[in-house]
């Protein structure tokens, strides 16, 4: 190729492929699928389209999976003849009602569609092991309570003082704890770590007392706004999703649903949007709603047209998305601990940690079914593992949980890879230290008008909760219908530099 042929390439192909973008979506605007294609069906989607609904704009949900409901996930575990359904992924309403005062959302869904939950003592009602059998350190686990009271406060004192965000390993540091054996590990674990899915060392001090924190956040504490420090189980045998997919139902048509299509490509401009799902199928709308999680997005799970602007892709990356197992297991009878919930302590921190008796009279009485919780790196690591070999671990914990008894071989076992999977790629979002005001703002920004986003990551107050999926669908989507139906308006706007206060000084 001659010389000039280079420059030519160099300078007018990505102009003309933009030109033949935009040509493709003028072409298909005047057959539109809908005005708004709401990418996702979880929580966020489904209240997103709710209030299109309310405000009558037309709208049609594009799900991957075979029903709405996201990462609510419930199965059919146990051996034949004795199975019960169980949750892979969302499992609670975390802060239910203070009589008076605001009701958490969904649990006003869950009251709605009558889904059966069952009120879950996450603090009182727990057993201590370690690795040479049942220890009682519950003193130390309620200095944990303290200690991350203590957490929070620095946190608010960093707030109001305008201070730089730290990590939370550093705030224990400032707040003088320290955990030094196994068992003050496991119960700092059990504080933070349960909550957030991720470590004291990637999780923001700031953000983590927003949403982690019962004595003190947004969710569970009525003086900040919250609802109440209840935590509502489900054990509806249809399934957690019920309440969701049961809204859905007083509202949707079946043709304002598209089931089991995955997207694969998205092209935009300020005129409207061409959705291609895998297959080939193509979509066209004037809005697209966007609720992946952000692990698709960091993951490039899907095929943008333009990419996404530097500032998107900077915010997308800095947030984290953690990942929270539940590792099921089901024996022939119960031989564990008389409360809900039991707390390991194993010399390496944050190794089969938490556990929960679902044989418990409260739950599924004779069910013989047990689970641990892992989250984060450990995450990651077992989905790595064969199964054989993490249930040999597990039992090999068990082992040393119960020493003076020979742990029988289980009837059913199975643990989810949320990671791994492309639609979801882990289990909910948390906020990093390095993550600032500006990198949430551009999170949630709109991309050439036609592009909104909607998810539980781009909730300040209750990332990481249904309840942030469910305020960000409908308030985003409300910011939408606007625009729709005053034929233009102001987008959520982008930072285009985060900075920091300061310069540094090298």
């Amino acid at each position: 190729m001659r010389p000039h042929s280079w420059l030519y390439v160099a300078l007018f192909l990505p102009l003309a492929l933009a030109m033949t973008v935009d040509r493709q979506l003028e072409e298909r605007a005047t057959r539109k699928d809908a005005t708004v294609l709401i990418l996702g069906g979880g929580v966020a989607g489904v209240i997103a389209a709710r209030t299109f609904h309310e405000q009558g704009i037309d709208f049609k949900i594009v799900e991957a999976l075979p029903q709405l409901g996201g990462r609510m996930q419930s199965f059919p575990f146990g051996a034949e003849g004795n199975q019960r359904v169980l949750e892979l992924g969302p499992n609670w309403v975390q802060g239910t009602e203070t009589p008076g005062g605001p009701e958490n959302p969904i649990w006003g869904l869950v009251k709605k569609h009558g889904v059966k939950t069952q009120d879950n003592d996450w603090t009182s009602s727990i057993t201590t092991y370690d690795f040479t059998g049942e220890v009682n350190y519950l003193d130390l686990f309620d200095a944990s309570i303290d200690q991350f009271t203590n957490l929070t406060i620095a946190a608010g004192e960093r707030v109001s003082g305008n201070l730089v965000d730290l990590s939370s390993r550093s705030g224990y540091s400032l707040v003088s704890a320290k955990p030094k054996t196994p068992q003050a590990a496991a119960c700092e674990y059990y504080q933070l770590d349960w909550e957030t899915a991720g470590s004291p060392e990637v999780s923001s001090m700031i953000a983590t007392s927003w949403v982690a924190s019962i004595a003190d956040n947004f969710t569970y504490d009525p003086d900040f706004g919250g609802f109440g420090d209840d935590n509502a189980m489900s054990i509806d045998q249809r399934g957690f999703h019920t309440f969701i997919q049961a809204e859905a139902d007083t509202f949707m048509k079946s043709s304002q649903l598209l089931l089991n299509s995955t997207v694969s490509n998205i092209q935009y401009n300020t005129s409207g949007v061409q959705v291609t799902l895998v297959g080939g199928k193509k979509l066209t709308a004037d809005y697209a709603l966007v609720t992946f999680s952000v692990g698709v997005l960091q993951n490039d799970d899907v095929v943008w047209e333009p990419e996404l602007p530097d500032w998107k892709q900077e915010a997308i990356q800095s947030m984290t998305m953690e990942t929270y197992t539940k590792v099921f297991f089901q024996f022939d009878q119960n031989f564990w601990f008389n409360t809900e919930m039991a707390l390991y302590a194993d010399l390496e921190r944050g190794r089969y940690p938490v556990w929960q008796s679902m044989d418990h009279p409260k739950f599924f009485p004779g069910s013989g079914i047990v689970f641990v919780t892992v989250t984060g790196d450990f995450s990651i690591r077992i989905e790595s593992l064969p199964d054989a070999q993490v249930q040999s671990e597990v039992l090999g914990v068990l082992q040393a949980m119960f020493p003076n008894i020979t742990i029988p071989t289980p009837t059913a076992f199975h643990f989810p890879r949320w990671h791994a999977n492309p639609l979801f790629r882990g289990s909910y979002s948390n906020w990093p230290p390095s993550f600032s005001s500006g990198h949430h703002q551009n999170l949630k920004a709109t991309v050439a008008q036609s592009l909104w986003f909607a998810e539980e990551a781009t909730s300040q107050k209750y990332f990481g909760f249904l309840q942030g999926a469910y305020f960000e669908g409908n308030e985003v989507a409300s910011a939408m219908a606007k625009c729709i139906q005053n034929k233009g308006c102001v987008e959520l706007q982008d930072v285009a530099d985060v900075s920091n206060a300061q310069p540094y000084q090298i």
